[in-house]
């Protein structure tokens, strides 16, 4: 079980931009998050209710993704008008730019060192840079259609990408070549990432489903159909225990993925949530929207110790167990709401904060009875969360390749059933390991 949970709180909202917030990031200190959207602007808030927020102009179209540098002192910004510009967030918005692809610049990311970065567009390549001058240091080819996002690795030896052409390619970044590719058979990933390990990735697809894959086994570890629509954003808390998706249905999932399990489902936006992303310590976490607005919430997850950061156990057992293939998606048949009050900061100076209406928003929490009911009994003008304690994400295996099969049953005469139960828990040892050096690298920082 995950210890000392508490439902997450809605702290604060921000509107300033006047069209689809597109991206969101947190800086690492906690002191600001950047925006995009669909207005052309990035937009710099500060946490402190009395500091003002920066609207930084400069793009010529739509702002599609924004990136902190890993040290704070720069945000990334790429756009529909095929350019990336580098900004210090500060008053004085100076920026540099660069003409980085042919076509639209769908994502940008900054390497762990803070060195390079990864763009995506529409002209179906990646390219990495040196953030000094801008440089351009090489080029990803081998997709045939656009591509949505790409990302570089904790360790930032590889890098992960989806297009539109169904695939999502991991990449070595010393030898450029592609060391494998996944494939979305009904639909595309729109965002994708790796697990704080660096172990698997997530994927967000247009068929409402999450998928999480393990990058050495290349196997599905889990699969998670909890969404009605869309999901267009996702992102990993820093322990590796939880994910929270974004999605066009108009909500946001937490996942649990040690239970494998949904957690909660928020409501608050109107429309479509276009972005989620958690802070780097994971105490918070921020999404947008195409209602414009940017919501700050409190993760809460170990409020029962009252410590100021996040700090979950890991599990003696693999972080990304893959539920029993029996496993079904069951929701409980009652619920107890209670209410919690949303806290509203006060307008920063030139920007809205929620009008009056919005502003006395409740957040109410209650246990999710039927999934119809969770979909529901909430209007999204109202910030609610859903807690499903019981909802279960249906475990899907990848079934073994038949000349796998083949050479188990030939080999020694061990029966195919009996090394392929091996052979899976090789793989979740495996991976067990991995997690423990992690956890171990996570307590020594």
């Amino acid at each position: 079980m995950t210890s000392a949970l508490s439902d997450p709180t809605l702290e604060r909202h921000f509107k300033g931009h006047r069209d689809t917030v597109t991206s969101v990031d947190f800086s690492c200190n906690m002191k600001q998050i950047a925006t995009g959207s669909m207005d052309s602007c990035v937009m710099i808030w500060n946490m402190k209710p009395q500091m003002r927020a920066y609207r930084f102009d400069g793009h010529k179209d739509a702002v599609t993704s924004v990136h902190f540098s890993p040290s704070g002192h720069l945000v990334a910004s790429a756009s529909r008008d095929k350019t990336v510009r580098l900004w210090v967030p500060s008053m004085k918005a100076e920026s540099t730019v660069f003409r980085a692809h042919t076509a639209t610049v769908r994502s940008v990311n900054f390497s762990g060192d803070g060195q390079t970065l990864v763009t995506a567009s529409d002209d179906k390549t990646i390219k990495v840079w040196t953030v000094h001058r801008q440089k351009f240091l090489f080029s990803l080819n081998q997709h045939i259609n656009w591509v949505r996002c790409a990302k570089f690795s904790p360790d930032n030896r590889l890098i992960v990408s989806s297009s539109d052409d169904k695939t999502i390619k991991l990449w070595d970044k010393n030898s450029r070549e592609c060391i494998h590719s996944f494939y979305e058979h009904a639909g595309y990933a729109n965002y994708v990432d790796f697990h704080p390990s660096g172990t698997c990735i997530a994927a967000a697809s247009t068929d409402n489903s999450v998928k999480v894959w393990d990058i050495r086994s290349h196997k599905m570890l889990q699969h998670y159909q909890v969404h009605s629509g869309v999901v267009n954003s996702l992102s990993f808390h820093p322990a590796g225990n939880f994910l929270i998706t974004a999605s066009s249905d108009s909500t946001m999932k937490i996942l649990d993925l040690v239970e494998g399990k949904l957690l909660y489902t928020l409501h608050g936006h109107q429309g479509p949530v276009t972005c989620v992303a958690f802070s780097r310590t994971g105490e918070y976490f921020s999404s947008g929207g195409s209602d414009e607005q940017v919501m700050v919430w409190k993760s809460n997850f170990d409020s029962a110790e009252g410590s100021g950061g996040v700090r979950l156990q890991h599990k003696t057992s693999s972080s990304l167990q893959t539920p029993p293939a029996s496993s079904t998606a069951r929701f409980p048949l009652n619920s107890h709401p209670s209410v919690l009050h949303s806290q509203t900061s006060e307008p920063a100076e030139h920007f809205h904060r929620q009008d009056s209406q919005s502003a006395a928003h409740t957040q109410s929490c209650s246990r999710s009875g039927s999934h119809s009911r969770a979909n529901h009994s909430h209007t999204y003008k109202t910030p609610s969360i859903s807690s499903s304690s019981t909802h279960r994400t249906q475990g899907l295996q990848q079934q073994p390749r038949q000349e796998e099969s083949q050479s188990h049953a030939s080999d020694g005469g061990v029966p195919p059933g009996l090394a392929n139960a091996l052979e899976h828990i090789i793989g979740q040892l495996d991976i067990l390991t991995q997690m423990m050096r992690y956890t171990e690298t996570v307590y020594r920082q």
